[in-house]
């Protein structure tokens, strides 16, 4: 079969045939009176040989090897190019992501999409000072796609760079909470935790929506978080939260402050002092704990609260009784 017939039926082109002999990778068996090339069945069976090793990522000196070396051992050679494969896709991967960051911020010009790169870079810059200046920035110079915001801030691990990029999600408004969703699924619970403070700073419904399904994370600083933010906005889902982190004294000052803003409202301010009361006499918790219960207890307003204070200052832990009877001294009640 002349070289002509070979390219149509392989699909490689007569100048790679032709590359190929020179290479020593394939030689025509035979050659016609005229001198043209003439390939046999088996120097064929060789192409495609040849163009299936290719199609795995080989270069033409590892395809000689596979075929003419016999002790060329396959396995460590096919791991490296698993290995070359995966980055590869992880380059291009990273590639497509920013591409298309770029081309969600709409750029005017490519004065535009320089300034868009330039800010994408420096929230990735190993410096914190580079990453925060980029997070103040980027509502100023040119606008950062909400997803390059939000992968930062669910992986900031500075509390200054955090607090600015919480800064400018909340600027992105309601837009970010999709991804910041994401984020509350996360295995990890510092990323679910960040993700949960980054939803507080926004305002609106969805935002205290996603507070409200942040109240079941498994971990107590994250629902945490969504309680302080919930007990803000008037949401009485927050207060068993509010008062497990009393009683963990996990930001217990602010979470007692919390119940006491939730119980201006009669109706709350009575069910808020009876779940103290149930914890104040539950029989596995710590005294520490219950003297936190009653010093929350202290700014609950209302009778009811009056009536578990004066009963509290008779209880048999002399610092909750004492706690106890201070306020109610305090209140006009002694």
């Amino acid at each position: 079969m002349l070289i002509g017939e070979v390219a149509r039926r392989s699909g490689v082109s007569a100048r790679m045939l032709r590359h190929y002999e020179s290479l020593g990778l394939v030689r025509p068996t035979d050659r016609t009176g005229g001198g043209y090339r003439e390939y046999a069945d088996e120097d064929i069976r060789r192409i495609f040989h040849i163009e299936s090793l290719r199609s795995l990522g080989l270069s033409l000196r590892e395809v000689g090897r596979a075929l003419d070396d016999p002790g060329f051992a396959p396995s460590e050679l096919v791991e490296d190019l698993v290995r070359q494969t995966r980055e590869r896709i992880a380059a291009e991967t990273e590639l497509l992501t920013r591409l298309r960051r770029i081309g969600s911020a709409e750029p005017a010009d490519w004065h535009d999409v320089l300034r868009t790169v330039a800010l994408l870079q420096a929230l990735t810059s190993p410096s914190p000072e580079t990453r925060q200046r980029a997070a103040l920035s980027s509502a100023d110079e040119a606008p950062v796609p909400v997803e390059a915001l939000v992968e930062a801030a669910l992986g900031e691990t500075d509390p200054s760079v955090a607090g600015a990029l919480r800064w400018a999600l909340a600027r992105s408004g309601e837009s970010a909470l999709p991804l910041l969703a994401r984020g509350l699924g996360s295995p990890l619970a510092e990323v679910r935790d960040r993700a949960v403070r980054a939803v507080a700073e926004i305002p609106g419904d969805g935002a205290t929506a996603l507070l409200r399904e942040a109240l079941g994370d498994a971990a107590l600083p994250v629902r945490g978080h969504a309680a302080l933010e919930l007990g803000v906005r008037g949401a009485p889902e927050a207060v068993p939260t509010l008062i497990d982190m009393v009683v963990g004294e996990v930001n217990d000052v602010d979470a007692a402050d919390a119940l006491s803003a939730l119980a201006s409202r009669p109706a709350l301010a009575d069910r808020i002092t009876g779940l103290l009361v149930d914890r104040l006499a539950h029989g596995t918790t710590e005294p520490s704990a219950r003297r936190r219960l009653a010093q929350a207890l202290a700014d609950i307003p209302g009778p009811a609260a009056s009536r578990a204070l004066a009963d509290l200052s008779r209880d048999g832990d002399r610092a909750v009784a004492l706690t106890a009877a201070y306020v109610l001294g305090r209140r006009g009640a002694l």
